[in-house]
């Protein structure tokens, strides 16, 4: 009998994580370049998140982490290096709104789960933008659909583009 339940149990642990949805960044981000403006402060922009479109969160879906990475520095390139970002959902589609950076001072629904890991003159409170001069960095965004429980049932990488 034991056995059974070890294999039921691992059977609907696959299906959940097997589960999918889709995210969209909203113009003015292309996932190609980082567009005008929303690079770091010390490279004179004022970046904030981008907007992010979702379709088909899996059932019980009641946050989104996103973990926002520098992929080209290694240092920042995994598990939210550059920050990450809260946002309460319901249902199956949602929005994600753009969020300031370089801040934790964040919006009813968002939250900073952890700061960016950069220092010095690259420290951020929260969400770090593209920060690298214009080097063509590649960024992207692990987007994280999370239960009541805080399991993860399902993630999507997200170019954010170059910068």
């Amino acid at each position: 009998m034991r056995n059974i339940l070890i294999a039921g149990w691992l059977m609907a642990a696959s299906a959940a994580s097997a589960q999918s949805f889709t995210a969209e960044l909203s113009p003015p981000w292309d996932g190609a370049n980082v567009p005008s403006g929303q690079q770091c402060r010390l490279f004179d922009g004022n970046g904030a998140t981008p907007m992010i479109i979702l379709q088909g969160l899996p059932e019980g879906t009641v946050q989104m982490r996103v973990e926002f990475n520098d992929k080209s520095y290694a240092p920042l390139a995994d598990n939210g290096g550059h920050g990450v970002i809260g946002f309460q959902v319901s249902g199956p589609n949602a929005v994600l709104r753009s969020v300031p950076g370089m801040t934790d001072d964040l919006p009813a629904g968002a939250e900073v789960l952890a700061a960016a890991r950069s220092g010095g003159q690259y420290a951020s409170p929260g969400y770090l933008p593209p920060c690298s001069g214009g080097r063509g960095n590649r960024y992207m965004a692990d987007v994280i659909a999370l239960d009541a429980t805080g399991a993860e049932l399902a993630r999507v990488p997200v170019e954010l583009g170059r910068y």
